[in-house]
């Protein structure tokens, strides 16, 4: 059995006058729709940047949306024979800047290659890069099946962008993140060439991992033009609890019995006091009120849920910590509160970060950030996927009258997070991706050596360095510290 998604509609046509004589745009429009060629500053505006809103100074030539992997291998040849750089873009999620927009190269928009197909005998989804996250879950479970992976930006994050940073979410915990549930991919190389790598059969280990290169690569080595997708049956059962953690130790020993109980929950997510007061100045809740100084969030999921949901209960209990079980309704706000309830405040300079550590580290790099919001002076809210020790926490200062650009100590304190992340055996980056945000501190934690071997394989696949040429392989200055 089938279930097909049809792509996306073609935006309007629009374009600069001034640029029709353009060699590259003759190219482009050989080959694509006028409507699919977009060179107007409005219509190119919006193409410019992720989440972060970290751009080029001067806008791109121009805009493409092809509708068929022949139309995005002539995209490829087009850049390639015009010597010009070329950036692959989703939905514009991002976080880490690395889909910003190259000046005066093209931005390619995966909005038209949207496609979706079940195959429910394989337990597998064939998809188009601009599939939305959600829409590939909903369509698996059409056949009792699901998409594992869930960044909080499911709803309107596309499979390719999830693909390009190896995006995680709250069930990674459980299910891994994106890697662990791409089979095969059809990529589009700098050339034109396309290349399949992967499998549809669930082993498979035929030469080099190819697979795995190219997942978490940010646009660096290839086009994402097609992914073929693990799927898992989806669980009948899903049961969650909340415990009041008044203290980082408390939050270190409530994770600490959860991952320690022999029960492998599905989510596991610790929310700080000032991430709850977030959520209920946002949402309307008494999140407060109910927890104090914050909660560690669980759920388990499939035959099992009943009993291991009463497991950990009462193995937290024991442990002197409150536990409550949720019923259905409830459980489901909780995990919905968590992803998309906290706001963003127009009246703060806020840098969010997102690191990961051992779980043996957690609460002391928690810890560590606390101290760091006092050495600085900068407000700081913490949310983790607590379960795989992935942290996201935000630093903030108030705007001041006059100020253009946030203080000084504010991307002070983000150095000093970073740094206390990699002491304590971690990573710069969990899930986001370095892009240009976080490119600044790469060689600190692969070293000279790793940079340059990994420089070279994009060379092979990129020899012209054309793909994303200033993401987080960029050759310059802000690489090397």
């Amino acid at each position: 059995m089938s279930t097909t998604t049809p792509p996306a509609a073609a935006p309007e046509a629009s374009e600069a006058p001034e640029a029709t004589t353009s060699p590259l745009l003759t190219a482009l429009r050989a080959h694509l729709a006028a409507p699919d060629v977009l060179t107007a500053p409005d219509a190119v505006e919006p193409y410019r940047s992720d989440v972060t809103g970290l751009r080029d100074t001067r806008p791109p030539a121009v805009v493409v949306v092809p509708r068929t992997v022949e139309q995005v291998q002539a995209v490829a040849r087009a850049a390639s024979a015009h010597g010009v750089p070329l950036v692959v873009r989703g939905a514009g999620t991002g976080l880490a800047g690395g889909a910003a927009a190259p000046a005066g190269g093209i931005v390619l928009s995966t909005e038209g290659l949207a496609g979706i197909r079940i195959d429910a005998d394989d337990h597998v989804a064939v998809v188009g890069p601009g599939a939305i996250t959600d829409h590939v879950d909903l369509a698996a479970r059409e056949h009792g099946l699901m998409y594992a992976p869930d960044p909080a930006s499911s709803q309107i994050s596309t499979i390719g962008g999830n693909i390009a940073t190896n995006a995680g979410g709250l069930r990674c915990v459980k299910y891994g993140v994106t890697r662990e549930s791409v089979l095969a991919l059809d990529v589009v190389l700098a050339d034109g060439t396309l290349l399949r790598t992967g499998h549809r059969s669930v082993k498979g280990v035929v030469g080099y991992d190819l697979v795995s290169l190219i997942v978490g690569s940010e646009g660096t080595l290839g086009i994402v033009v097609g992914a073929t997708l693990r799927l898992l049956p989806a669980p009948t059962s899903v049961r969650t609890l909340v415990a009041s953690v008044p203290t980082l130790p408390d939050a270190g020993r409530a994770v600490g019995v959860v991952t320690g109980s022999g029960v492998r929950p599905s989510t596991v997510e610790l929310l700080n006091a000032a991430t709850l007061e977030n959520i209920d100045a946002h949402s309307g809740t008494d999140l407060v009120d109910r927890h104090g100084g914050g909660l560690v969030l669980v759920r388990t999921d499939g035959p099992g849920a009943d009993a291991e949901i009463t497991l950990l209960a009462q193995a937290l209990s024991a442990a002197g910590l409150e536990a409550q079980v949720l019923d259905d309704a409830e459980g489901e706000r909780y995990y919905e509160l968590r992803r998309t309830g906290r706001g963003h405040r127009t009246d703060l300079w806020s840098v969010g970060e997102d690191v990961a550590v051992p779980r043996s580290a957690l609460v002391p790099v928690l810890e560590a950030i606390e101290e760091i919001g006092r050495r600085f002076d900068v407000d700081v809210t913490a949310v983790a996927h607590a379960g795989d020790g992935n942290l996201h926490p935000g630093l903030s200062v108030p705007k001041q009258p006059g100020q253009t650009a946030p203080p000084a100590r504010l991307h002070e304190a983000a150095d000093a997070l970073v740094r206390a992340a990699l002491a304590h055996g971690g990573t710069l980056s969990g899930e986001h991706g370095v892009g240009i945000a976080k490119r600044r501190w790469l060689a600190d934690e692969l070293g000279a050596e790793q940079i340059a071997l990994q420089r070279a394989i994009k060379a092979v696949l990129d020899p012209a360095g054309i793909l994303a040429p200033g993401g987080f392989l960029a050759d310059d200055e802000a690489a090397a510290h």
